[in-house]
């Protein structure tokens, strides 16, 4: 079976898959290789494992080498090279009076490029922009709008959780999340308490949203009719995450109400 290597290029970014060419390569290691952007340096978070035949419908391009001293040397350098770069770009944005909200500079490990990310509410012709970064800088420019869910991960912060942003962290790629979800969760609908700091949905109501509906599935619903040990009720409301149900049963004075554990139910009639 052929090897391969995961390797990532920044922190919770997309894992991209090599062939280590034989050389064994551990998690956390560096190593140098071609992408289509050009040589790049990532770090090696899958270490080499074997797939089955077929699995990628491409074959995969092979490791250069695993990164020495020298290269990662020049990784701080071009990290260094990146501020710099930075400055020359917000510089000439102003010059040129464009309305767009620079995020972020890359030059590829070769130096052969560099990439600076940014916002914009709309389109914007940069054409003139390249033109005055290519004289300055001598090198390839590559300009490249991103969302501000795209911002946020690349930036960082603290979401309204007060811990580290999500898509900064553990989330490689982002998922495609629903108001139906926050309503299924029972959240408020208020977006102001269901956004993340990006402006958009909570990331984090989809990779919740499975356990929501597991739940759901062994849940009753409200106006359910159930067995009691006190006796026949109807589920009045329920409590998705202790899996408590209030039950409504009637007595000889009157309804009372009584609350049990879904467990502790059985269901003779499902609302839905």
């Amino acid at each position: 079976m052929p090897e391969i290597i995961g390797v990532r290029f920044r922190s919770a970014g997309k894992v991209y898959y090599f062939d280590p060419g034989g050389v064994a390569v551990d998690k956390g290691d560096k190593v140098i290789v071609e992408t289509a952007r050009g040589i790049e340096c990532g770090e090696t978070v899958i270490p080499n494992r074997q797939i089955p035949d077929g699995e990628f419908s491409q074959p995969l391009k092979k490791m250069i080498r695993k990164a020495g001293g020298d290269d990662l040397i020049r990784v701080e350098q071009n990290h260094e090279k990146e501020e710099g770069a930075l400055a020359i770009c917000a510089e000439k944005i102003k010059k040129h009076g464009l309305e767009m909200k620079l995020i972020g500079a890359e030059y590829t490990f070769d130096n052969n490029k560099i990439l600076f990310y940014f916002t914009a509410d709309g389109r914007v012709d940069f054409r003139d922009l390249v033109k005055d970064l290519a004289s300055v800088l001598r090198t390839r420019i590559e300009l490249r709008q991103v969302g501000v869910r795209d911002e946020a991960k690349m930036l960082g912060g603290l979401g309204t959780c007060g811990r580290t942003f999500c898509c900064a962290t553990f989330l490689d790629e982002f998922q495609p999340v629903s108001i139906k979800m926050a309503k299924e969760q029972g959240l408020s609908l208020n977006p102001t308490k269901i956004s993340g700091t990006c402006g958009r949905l909570m990331c984090c109501l989809k990779y919740e949203q499975d356990a929501y509906e597991d739940l759901y599935r062994s849940t009753p619903q409200a106006g359910s009719i159930v067995q009691t040990p006190e006796g026949r009720g109807v589920i009045t409301d329920t409590a998705l995450l202790t899996g408590m149900l209030k039950i409504s049963i009637e007595g000889p004075g009157g309804n009372v109400t009584s609350s049990y554990h879904k467990s502790q139910v059985k269901v003779l009639n499902n609302a839905l």
